[in-house]
């Protein structure tokens, strides 16, 4: 046992001699360690201390310059400014000279405007003894003077400026109607037209005569059954292959055109099934005409109009004024006055509007006793167009009082669409008369020997004799038929009234 403890105690002590001299050995480590450590920060210091100083004196040196620029600067601006101050100095003086000068000049007007005054007065005591002496000597008084002086002034003014007004008003009649001229004829080369087509009757072909008894019927049933349906006189006459449809209405032409066309394509020919057929077929060509409008105002590039103002332009396919078609007359008219419009720098596209416009009040479906401007006016406006179309609509016949530059646009393109040749058809009869008419009206003026009415009526040629009417006779001769034509006479397009008046000198050689 005691051996044992001995020898635990010899191992402890052992351990414990040996930790001592492990700890002697790191401890004398350590010590070098930290000896090394610092000599190596004393190194670190010493280099930092180093460059610190470097930058120091680096920004020390910059800020020198910096000071010695600013410096610089400051004494440039100070000279500057004392240069300134000399130049203010001296401009002052000068001022002063001037003033000074100004002074003496002002005092020496002052007394020349007395001197002038004085000798204004004695002047003014002259120019009253001049007028004295004067109106003694021609027993006027001053202001009766003026007054003879300011009448003849007047009156020499009044003669020139009669002349000068005339001078323009010529010049500008030559200018107006060359331009005039000049725009109507650019707006008719650009527009293409269609001459008059017969609109009273429309040919119903057919294959063979056969045909032609069934659509008789039995005892004439199935023929009254389709006039009563559609409204229009069916002739069937020796005329091969072929039935004439006669009607005023193109509409109702058509209906029976195309019912005959139904009819004999499907064979079933009798009153219960021409009446069904009529009944589609109306229908079909009311869609038909909205959508001829639709595509009228597409192809003229008008927007935003009313739905029954569109089925209108629709309708217009099927009237006709003259042998003209309606919507063919329209359409051209829109274009005539964009065209006008573009050339006189206005709106064409309203222009255009109001052109397609002027004529719908010829199709309404209740016709009412108005003439078809008033009527086509009061249209557009039941249906929101602007004032000024509407008004270029009611104006085109005069029948109210124009207040836009488009109401004479849309008069005069609707007399050029409807007066140039093969436009429209006349009766022979009615168009003979006519010109007799114009003639007789030119004869019941006094002092007219002869008229001709020439170019188809367009222009009237009146001889007057020179020994009963002088020229200015003659002038207000030719204003006055024309008027009386205005207001009697129905005609298409215009007028020209030209008054010849000739004076002849004979003599004889015996």
């Amino acid at each position: 046992m005691e051996t044992i403890i001995i020898g635990v105690v010899g191992l402890i002590i052992g351990a414990v001699v040996a930790w001592i001299a492990v700890n002697t050995v790191a401890k004398s480590k350590s010590r070098k360690i930290i000896e090394e450590a610092e000599k190596e920060a004393e190194t670190i210091k010493k280099n930092k201390l180093l460059e610190v100083k470097e930058k120091f004196l680096g920004l020390k040196a910059d800020l020198e310059k910096q000071v010695s620029v600013r410096n610089s600067k400051i004494q440039s601006q100070e000279a500057r400014l004392k240069q300134r101050e000399l130049v203010l100095n001296q401009k002052q003086e000068e001022l002063q000279k001037r003033k000074n000068e100004t002074e003496a000049v002002r005092e020496n007007l002052e007394a020349q405007m007395e001197v002038v005054e004085k000798k204004k007065q004695e002047l003014g005591k002259i120019h009253k003894l001049e007028i004295e002496r004067l109106e003694a000597l021609s027993g006027l008084s001053a202001e009766e003077a003026k007054e003879r002086m300011a009448e003849s002034l007047k009156e020499e003014a009044k003669s020139q400026a009669s002349a000068y007004i005339n001078e323009i008003v010529e010049e500008a009649k030559m200018t107006a109607n060359k331009e005039a001229k000049k725009i109507v004829v650019q707006s008719i080369q650009r527009v293409a037209t269609e001459t008059a087509i017969e609109n009273a009757i429309t040919v119903f072909h057919i294959d063979s005569d056969e045909i032609k008894g069934r659509i008789i019927g039995r005892e004439g049933r199935n023929i009254r059954a389709l006039e009563a349906a559609t409204g229009i006189e069916i002739i069937v006459d020796d005329t091969p292959e072929a039935i004439i449809l006669s009607g005023f209405d193109p509409v109702r032409r058509e209906v029976a055109r195309l019912a005959l066309h139904q009819l004999v394509q499907d064979g079933r020919i009798h009153p219960a099934r021409i009446e069904e057929v009529v009944n589609k077929v109306r229908k079909q060509v009311e869609e038909e005409i909205i959508e001829t409008g639709k595509r009228t105002t597409i192809d003229l590039g008008i927007h935003g109009l009313h739905p029954e103002l569109i089925r209108m332009i629709g309708r217009m396919k099927y009237r006709s004024s003259y042998g003209q078609n309606l919507l063919q007359h329209s359409r051209e008219t829109a274009n005539l006055c964009a065209v006008m419009a573009s050339e006189l720098g206005l709106n064409p596209k309203k222009a255009k509007r109001a052109g397609l416009l002027h004529d719908i009040g010829k199709v309404p479906d209740d016709e009412p006793e108005l003439p078809h401007a008033i009527l086509g006016m009061k249209l557009a406006e039941k249906y929101k167009e602007k004032p000024d179309i509407c008004n270029a609509v009611g104006a085109h016949h005069d029948e109210v009082e124009m207040t836009s530059l488009l109401a004479p646009i849309v008069q005069v393109c609707d007399a050029i669409s409807g007066a140039r040749p093969g436009a429209r058809r006349e009766i022979v009869e009615a168009y003979i008369k006519r010109l007799n008419d114009l003639e007789q009206l030119a004869m019941s003026y006094p002092g007219v020997v002869k008229t001709y009415a020439i170019q188809a009526g367009r222009e009237l040629r009146v001889i007057v004799g020179a020994d009963k009417i002088d020229d200015v006779q003659t002038e207000n001769l030719s204003n006055e038929i024309a008027k009386k034509i205005q207001d009697e006479m129905t005609y298409p397009g215009q007028v020209k009234i030209t008054v010849i008046r000739e004076t002849r000198s004979v003599a004889f050689a015996k």
